[in-house]
């Protein structure tokens, strides 16, 4: 069965990300961030695709337990931690490794007895006031750490950049500032790269790199698209036109009558909505790809369909692909017509819309 919205998925692209990444940060190790499902592209599919990685990073304990059960082998890093005895017992048992971003973790690892020592991640707030221990607290933290039986040493330490995305922001260099002052005194290998930071600032590539974005083809800067810095979309996101008409100028299209026909068009209904991940909030004039051209979106987006101005793609059918986002129409370009970010676009892809590796066909499916 040809299903009418699906995405196919570039696994050879992701090879070519990470190469671009190793290239921006030769000397560093890499931790892939494959959290909220590998960014809407599949946790296990990507994280099988990158065996040379050496650690992943995760944002929840479920997402690297089912990474660990899977067979997955390399490091996992847990972003969020652990928050009781529970869940810090569950890292111990996997070979998770927790990032500890409170006293109250610290706490909680000296009150709870572990069979041998657990990795961990130290992570100092630097700007983001997020998760973090504070600059004045960090220390004092770290030594009991470093004290505790039930870590393993040496500890590696990490931050997170609020900024990197706007390298004209001076955000940046102050984390970098007090991240290098708090850690003058202690030895440790540090990650602060995300990213932003990895493409666009040196000082930010430490021992360890943390990619997320780039890894699936998509620049992490509003005003940029990953092929800008040589990368390829993972994700294609595709559908096909299932009904063409013919209306007049005056004409009302979709829910409220919003877009009003200024000539006799010939509009095309494409079988993707709300219900499958598309922007709600798109505007009419955001283009799609049929036939290699663009065409605009005219009228309100609806749950299973929108409608599109073909008046200027005479050749177009029904059952010709239309191409949403991904191989020639950067999702960069859509988040910026729907006032979002492409990371939101990619982890709203819904579940009725099947992922297909890009060397099946669709009907397979």
């Amino acid at each position: 069965m040809i299903r009418s919205a699906y995405a196919t998925l570039d696994l050879g692209a992701v090879a070519h990300n990470l190469a671009r990444v190793r290239a921006f940060a030769p000397k560093a190790k890499i931790m892939a961030v494959v959290k909220a499902n590998a960014y809407g592209h599949g946790l296990l599919r990507i994280a099988r695709s990158l065996p040379d990685v050496e650690a992943f990073a995760v944002a929840r304990i479920d997402e690297g337990l089912t990474l660990r059960q899977s067979g997955i082998r390399q490091r996992i890093a847990v972003l969020q931690g652990f928050v009781n005895h529970e869940e810090l017992e569950l890292h111990a048992t996997h070979h998770l490794e927790p990032v500890v971003h409170s006293p109250r973790q610290v706490e909680l690892l000296e009150r709870t007895p572990l069979k041998e020592p657990l990795a961990i991640w130290a992570k100092l707030d630097t700007g983001m006031h997020r998760l973090g221990l504070l600059a004045d607290e960090f220390l004092p933290c770290f030594r009991r750490l470093q004290s505790s039986s039930s870590v393993r040493r040496p500890i590696p330490v990490m931050t997170h950049l609020a900024n990197a995305d706007m390298p004209q922001d001076t955000l940046t260099d102050r984390q970098l500032a007090l991240f290098q002052e708090v850690l003058s005194a202690v030895r440790a290998e540090c990650s602060i790269a995300n990213s932003a930071g990895l493409l666009a600032f040196e000082d930010t590539r430490a021992e360890w790199v943390r990619p997320g974005i780039v890894l699936y083809g998509v620049s992490p800067f509003p005003y940029r698209t990953g092929g800008d810095d040589g990368l390829r979309p993972v994700m294609t996101f595709r559908t096909r036109l299932i009904a063409i008409k013919s209306l007049k100028a005056g004409d009302a299209v979709g829910y409220g009558g919003d877009w009003i026909c200024p000539h006799p068009t010939r509009l095309g209904v494409a079988a993707v909505g709300y219900g499958d991940g598309y922007p709600r909030h798109a505007q009419p004039g955001t283009p799609v790809l049929l036939r290699g051209q663009r065409v605009p979106l005219i009228g309100r987006v609806s749950m299973d369909m929108i409608t599109l101005d073909l008046t200027d793609c005479p050749e177009a059918q029904v059952e010709d692909e239309v191409i949403l986002w991904g191989d020639g129409l950067p999702v960069e370009e859509i988040a910026r017509n729907t006032s979002t970010i492409p990371y939101d676009l990619l982890c709203g892809i819904t579940q009725r819309v099947k992922m297909v590796e890009a060397q099946r066909s669709p009907t397979e499916f």
